[in-house]
């Protein structure tokens, strides 16, 4: 009699653990990519125009780094140094063309043995089927590399929710100058937002 108890425990036992994980793996199928019809895909390639001089200067240093060197110049870059940004994002790589948004936020020399920054914006857009929603973007950019990978964290209208990925390269750049970065963007939106 104990055996038979015992074997029909086990398959009680058996029979809700495989219940259960079904029921996990539904739920969880539903949110990923390109399974189920709970998420829709994005994709968009904006530019963004980090302006560090002249009169029209959209990122501003607000925080001097007092660490080490972290890439040389005349006016070298120092770990621990911050500015604040408020980049024009267009279509093209030109300045000139089409207005897609604005690019607001932070970023700051984080690595004490190269220049790699901790990156914090929203990405707020003004023309285009998203116009009006934002998305924010956060990771580490180690800026001497040809292709880096942010990631989206979250967002407001259309995105609210979001998650995904930006892959960011150096579209030109100019050591203590400007800087025009691409942004490759891949964004999972729930499709209740």
């Amino acid at each position: 009699m104990p055996v038979a108890w015992l074997e029909r425990r086990s398959v009680y036992y058996l029979v809700s653990s495989a219940v259960v994980a079904l029921a996990l793996l539904s739920a969880s199928s539903q949110w990923l990519p390109g399974r189920g019809d709970l998420r829709q895909p994005a994709r968009m390639r904006l530019f963004m125009h980090d302006v560090l001089t002249g009169p029209g200067a959209t990122a501003v240093g607000v925080v001097n780094g007092t660490g080490p060197v972290v890439l040389g110049g005349e006016l070298p870059l120092r770990f621990g140094q911050v500015v604040m940004i408020d980049d024009s994002l267009t279509e093209g790589a030109s300045p000139a063309s089409r207005p897609m948004g604005r690019a607001q936020g932070f970023y700051a020399f984080a690595s004490m043995h190269g220049p790699a920054l901790v990156f914090c914006m929203n990405v707020v857009l003004t023309a285009g089927p998203y116009s009006g929603s934002t998305f924010t973007v956060f990771g580490r950019d180690n800026i001497v590399e040809p292709l880096r990978e942010l990631s989206v964290v979250g967002g407001t209208g259309r995105f609210r929710m979001a998650t995904g990925y930006v892959l960011w390269r150096t579209s030109s750049w100019e050591v203590h100058n400007n800087a025009v970065l691409e942004l490759d963007v891949f964004i999972y939106i729930p499709a209740h937002a």
